[in-house]
């Protein structure tokens, strides 16, 4: 690779959580010569809040949907007077303070896109820049988030009324006195109902399949610490009790108006989300069924009512895509992920995905463990398998059996079970000292 281009022994692409914590640990293995590239001015990646339509980040009301103690860096607590669900502006002080505390702003270059990364014969990669330049690197890591290219729905007939996805959701404001139609029962579609419905002349839900949902608080502790506690269980008792601990403090998906789910427990992403229900029960938020199609501005549904809105905000999810990568490198973007342990790329060993992975739980710890462990494969103190590929296989037949067959879950995790996979790992790895 001498092509009197600058390189580097690492690039990181996205500055946000997952690209800080790959920064981290590589600096932290001894791997100086890195350079992480971000787009934006900050560190953050979509925990900045940006009002502007089109630029990817939270929406003004976001709050962790993990609690603090189990979304923190385990080597950087979040401050103990933070609260159980921080809301983004701490969340984001929080990963400012991250970055500072390991010094990583001196390796950032800030306003940088990576407009093209092709591999090198011989091994590394070239990256085209924004700015004109070039660079080179012998590993790259990539971070750069999978919330940002909006999945879109497809529905017969025309909708006459304004119609945009969740990722150009900022805050309630332009709904107010307005007929909203949120489409899509996940996380945001279930916070954004929420919100609408506090300013909207009136808001309904379309849920295609039924959902289970996880209170943020039972018995006054955050619910994922108390998931936490019995992560050492096999998981078939982990699911009896959860839903044991669902049907106690929640009750049946029925009684809200909603459909029950047609699956076991944690084999879809669960919902959690406290105030839906309750805003289902005092009339704030209507339930529907799937959409049949549009006329005009009317909404026809599978059973057969037909309602009208000003405004239909499609919460439907985000593609997996890599426009910096050519499509024969990723051909398997948007569907199966054929990655060993969710990260290293079977064909190439100088291409890594750090957090490219949907948990029951927080990414930053799991991306925290992903890094340490490219860190080591980079650094020779751990070595992939020979038949990494028949890992892989092996890794994609248990999603399958697993999970439900939908996109969403392509990228699926249990956030305890893949902890201890990839912990596993870390312990075949050689300390850093015997290098």
């Amino acid at each position: 690779m001498n092509t009197g281009r600058a390189r580097h022994r690492a690039c990181v692409i996205g500055a946000g959580p997952s690209g800080l914590t790959a920064a981290k640990n590589l600096l932290a293995a001894g791997i100086t010569d890195l350079v992480v590239l971000e787009k934006s001015a900050r560190v953050g990646g979509n925990w900045v809040f940006d009002p502007r339509p089109g630029h990817s980040s939270v929406y003004a009301s976001t709050h962790l949907i993990s609690s603090r103690r189990e979304s923190q860096f385990t080597d950087f607590p979040m401050p103990r007077e933070y609260p159980d669900y921080p809301s983004h502006a701490l969340v984001l002080k929080y990963l400012e303070d991250y970055a500072r505390a390991f010094d990583l702003h001196r390796h950032i270059r800030f306003e940088t896109e990576v407009r093209t990364a092709r591999p090198l014969d011989g091994g590394g990669w070239s990256l085209a820049l924004n700015n004109g330049d070039c660079i080179e690197c012998e590993h790259l890591l990539v971070a750069n988030g999978h919330h940002w290219a909006p999945r879109e729905p497809q529905y017969p007939g025309t909708f006459s009324g304004e119609w945009l996805h969740a990722h150009a959701f900022k805050d309630n404001t332009p709904f107010t006195g307005r007929r909203v139609l949120v489409i899509g029962g996940g996380n945001s579609g279930c916070d954004i109902a929420v919100d609408t419905a506090r300013v909207s002349a009136f808001t309904a839900i379309s849920l295609r399949r039924g959902y289970y949902f996880v209170p943020k608080f039972v018995g006054g502790l955050a619910s994922d610490r108390l998931l936490t506690n019995i992560a050492w269980m096999p998981r078939a008792v982990r699911i009896a009790l959860g839903r044991l601990m669902l049907r106690i403090f929640v009750g049946p998906a029925r009684r809200y108006g909603m459909p029950e789910p047609d699956h076991r427990l944690f084999e879809s992403h669960p919902i959690v989300n406290s105030e839906l229900p309750y805003a289902i029960r005092h009339g704030d938020v209507a339930v529907r069924r799937d959409i049949e199609r549009f006329e005009g501005n009317e909404a026809i549904f599978t059973d057969g009512r037909r309602e009208v809105f000003d405004v239909v905000i499609a919460a439907t999810g985000y593609h997996v895509r890599f426009p910096f990568l050519d499509r024969d490198i990723t051909p398997w973007a948007d569907r199966d992920l054929p990655l060993y342990l969710r990260v290293f790329d079977p064909n190439r060993a100088d291409l890594y995905f750090i957090g490219l992975i949907q948990p029951n739980g927080c990414i930053w710890p799991l991306a925290d463990l992903q890094s340490q462990l490219v860190a080591a494969s980079i650094t020779g103190r751990w070595q992939r398998p020979a038949d990494i590929a028949g890992h892989v296989d092996a890794e994609l037949a248990e999603v399958r059996a697993r999970y439900a067959a939908t996109p969403r879950h392509a990228i699926e995790v249990d956030v305890h079970d893949y902890a201890k996979h990839l912990r596993r790992e870390l312990c075949k790895a050689r300390p850093v000292s015997a290098v």
